[in-house]
């Protein structure tokens, strides 16, 4: 041997032999800390060190390939070709397996396009199927064609306005430029809000139709280059996706508020015609190859200029001249659909459902979105196999969902949920994984007791990029950095950051919809998270979010599959074994805080904007820097808002903020001398915090929208999937609802009262175990 190649040798020898002791120490280290909630770590650790080895990306990537290797929409043979897979792997593994049947409403296009009709001598017809050249996957005659769940059938004919993303602040735009859309088609692009609400903002201006397009601008080749050079949406490339109602209510549009069975009478669903789920105007979406020739022979008025997107000319409002026929013809049935449900009794506590769950079908073939979340679940319980045949048993049961139709409106999960309501007043969480990969930047939401508790799992995961997930994700994903985001990428919220980062760490986000955690926190009050691993990510639901894709840019390696089963695991694990349940109160009291500062000062806005138009109307403001060429129309006189009385809620945190800082100290003190408490006290005392997030709930539900119970966090009417903080409250005040907002102020500060009383008797019962 050469002696340059002796060195080279002893060199990698040397580093081999540092990672190897880097690594013991660290497993010395993991071993001997404690972990919250637990008598004995030492056993925890070797546990959890057991499941780490066990999920493998090579398994992952074989998963992935025969998920993906059909189109499987909901409701399909070939979706129920998935759920026999999953239901086979979970078999496998040791679990008692069940596929539970629904039946739903929901449809299937029969017919549809879309045709430029004036001016003359303009040609579009559409939807022009998906394709890029070298694409193995887009030429499947089993490719659903491009088109919007939940919209009705109809034929519209009319002139076009664009409304960029269709928000009611872009409406307001169009009545100041004097654009009137009653009658009209509607031209919106996808972004800042759930494609639901595009189509009930235009439905409630008067509009006869609605087309949704994707702009490069947000998810094309403005982000960087297209499919199959790049991660980005390609011109013909087409978000599919469904418009039903979700912020009134998830899951089968017949049966809200219970279960749609497939034994349930005809006499108990509502009409599909009376349901507040169903939109009354026709929507479908396009790609932006076929958004394009509408836009560019739109006149009227230049449209404001943070409207312009990325296409090559100049966007204009019309309406017109630029004419659509939309012609669309949908097959509505009530079809089945699978949940696979995977079960692992718990040995000392079985009715305490640990609940975790991924959903299967997909518009396409679905390889991000959701596959990837599904391949890394059954690594999860390919780990638990592994486990239950070391002879290991989990305290409390462990459940495994796969959903399915959670891309028509969350309906597999909120059905099961729905069944299942009394059983889940004992869940101590629900975790969900739906895009688990499209990138290497992790992210996670959650209710703010269980925020430390995500990122203590964080801790515990070797990341890819060497040390732990949490270091990886309290480096990258800070606030004030720069994102490479796409509207796509934060469908699953978990990259969203938190309304009130309290503090300085890794930030976990807040839960708004769009996801399968919704019946689960929303609804029932039961305690949730939502983990994903994020990247650049322009197929979605699109015929190219396919194996190829994320073969090529998603996780080449599957090494964030592996990451991500390895999270998910832990969740559900240290759950199921927790001899206390590790909830924590302090960042719940500190981001209620803040959320009561952000609503006095969003009414004091609302009371300085009112008092600044009227001065300028007075004053004559408005027609003074009126553009002739531009005629536009005063906003309307509002009356200043009056005083809300918000000292109900404030003395309410007072109190919360007292409990769970005692709660912190009792807990640690407990946690510190081993929790001594006999078994029955620990019981007690669990039982005690199961109620902690109920509390948080009115059966009443929120204004006008019952079947959200939730009284801290919804979605917005007006926002589809990002989270509204204290929803009663906060829409009462964008809407002008002064009464109705003092009501929510009163009932927020008792639920709030009530999780302080709680908090306190939980922390006292830990001061005496602690004795």
């Amino acid at each position: 041997m050469k002696p340059l190649s002796v060195l080279l040798s002893l060199i990698v020898i040397s580093s081999s032999v540092q990672k190897l002791e880097s690594g013991r120490n660290a497993e010395t280290s993991r071993n001997s800390q404690p972990i919250v909630g637990f008598r004995d770590a030492v056993a925890e650790n070797a546990t959890e060190a057991r499941f780490l080895n066990v999920p493998d990306p090579k398994l992952a990537e074989e998963h992935l390939r025969i998920l993906t290797k059909a189109p499987h929409m909901a409701g399909t043979p070939e979706d129920k070709a998935t759920a026999d897979y999953v239901a086979q792997k979970f078999r496998d593994a040791g679990l008692d397996t069940e596929i539970v049947e629904y039946k739903v409403w929901m449809n299937y296009p029969a017919e549809i396009s879309v045709d430029i009709t004036a001016p003359a001598g303009v040609k579009m017809h559409g939807p022009t199927r998906e394709h890029v050249d070298g694409d193995p996957y887009d030429d499947d005659p089993r490719v659903v064609m491009p088109f919007n769940s939940m919209s009705p059938s109809g034929d519209v004919e009319a002139d076009v306005v664009y409304a960029n993303y269709g928000t009611p602040e872009d409406f307001e735009k169009l009545e100041k430029l004097k654009i009137d859309v009653r009658g009209k088609i509607v031209l919106v692009r996808y972004g800042q809000n759930f494609r639901g609400v595009k189509a009930f903002v235009a439905q409630e201006h008067g509009a006869a139709g609605v087309i949704i397009y994707s702009d490069p601008f947000d998810d094309g080749w403005r982000r960087g280059d297209k499919y199959p050079d790049g991660p980005w949406r390609p011109d013909t490339a087409v978000q599919r996706g469904s418009i039903g109602y979700m912020f009134e209510f998830p899951g089968d549009p017949t049966t809200p508020g219970f279960a749609s069975l497939p034994s349930l009478p005809e006499s108990k669903r509502i009409s599909p015609e009376q349901s507040a789920q169903m939109p009354k105007i026709p929507v479908t979406p396009l790609s932006y190859h076929d958004a394009a020739p509408i836009l560019q022979h739109l006149a009227g008025p230049d449209s404001p200029r943070e409207w312009q997107g990325a296409l090559p000319f100049t966007y204009h409002v019309g309406p017109g001249p630029a004419r659509v026929k939309m012609h669309l013809k949908q097959d509505y049935q009530y079809r089945t659909l699978w949940d696979v449900i995977g079960r692992v009794r718990g040995s000392e506590l079985p009715d305490e459902w640990v609940v975790a769950g991924n959903h299967r079908d997909a518009w396409v073939y679905g390889a991000v979105d959701p596959n990837s979340g599904t391949a890394a679940m059954l690594e999860t319980v390919h780990g638990v196999g592994a486990l239950l045949k070391s002879g290991w048993k989990p305290q409390r049961t462990l459940v495994f969902g796969s959903w399915d139709g959670e891309e028509e409106g969350l309906i597999g999960s909120t059905e099961w949920a729905e069944q299942h309501e009394s059983e889940l007043a004992n869940a101590p969480a629900y975790f969900n994984m739906d895009v688990a990969v499209s990138g290497p930047k992790f992210g996670a939401s959650a209710v703010p007791s269980l925020k430390q508790f995500l990122r203590d799992i964080a801790k515990a995961v070797p990341s890819p990029n060497g040390g732990t997930v949490y270091d990886a994700w309290r480096r990258i994903d800070q606030p004030g950095l720069p994102s490479t985001q796409s509207p796509a990428e934060a469908i699953g919220d978990t990259r969203r950051l938190p309304a009130a980062n309290v503090k300085g760490d890794a930030p976990v986000g807040d839960l708004g919809s769009g996801s399968d955690y919704s019946a689960f926190q929303q609804h029932l009050g039961v305690p949730s998270t939502d983990i994903s691993s994020t990247g650049p990510y322009g197929v979605y639901h699109s015929v190219f979010d396919n194996f190829a894709w994320f073969k090529k840019f998603g996780d080449p390696d599957f090494v964030y599959e592996q990451q991500m089963a390895r999270v998910f695991g832990l969740e559900a694990l240290r759950m199921a074994d927790a001899d206390v349940l590790p909830y924590e109160f302090t960042d719940l009291a500190d981001t209620m805080q803040k959320y009561s500062k952000d609503l006095q000062k969003l009414l004091q806005n609302k009371q300085e904007e009112a008092r600044e138009r009227e001065q300028e109307l007075n004053e004559g403001a408005f027609r003074a820097t009126l553009d002739p060429r531009k005629p536009t129309v005063d906003p309307p006189r509002e009356d200043i808002p009056p005083h809300l009385n918000f000292a109900p809620l404030e003395n309410a945190l007072e109190v919360l903020s007292k409990s769970a800082e005692h709660y912190k100290a009792a807990f640690s003190k407990a946690q510190a001398s081993g929790f001594p408490g006999g078994d029955q006290q620990l019981t007690a005392l669990n039982q005690k915090l199961l109620e902690s997030e109920r509390r948080l709930t009115d059966p009443a539900g929120l204004p006008r929208r019952p079947w959200y119970k939730h009284m801290i966090y919804g979605p917005g009417v007006y926002t589809g999937y990002a989270p509204k903080t204290m929803p009663g409250i906060r829409e009462a005040i964008e809407q002008r609802r002064w009464q109705e907002a003092d009501a929510e102020i009163m009932r927020v500060a008792k639920v709030l009262e009530n999780e302080a009383a709680l908090v306190e008797a939980v922390a006292g019962n830990l001061d005496g175990i602690a004795k």
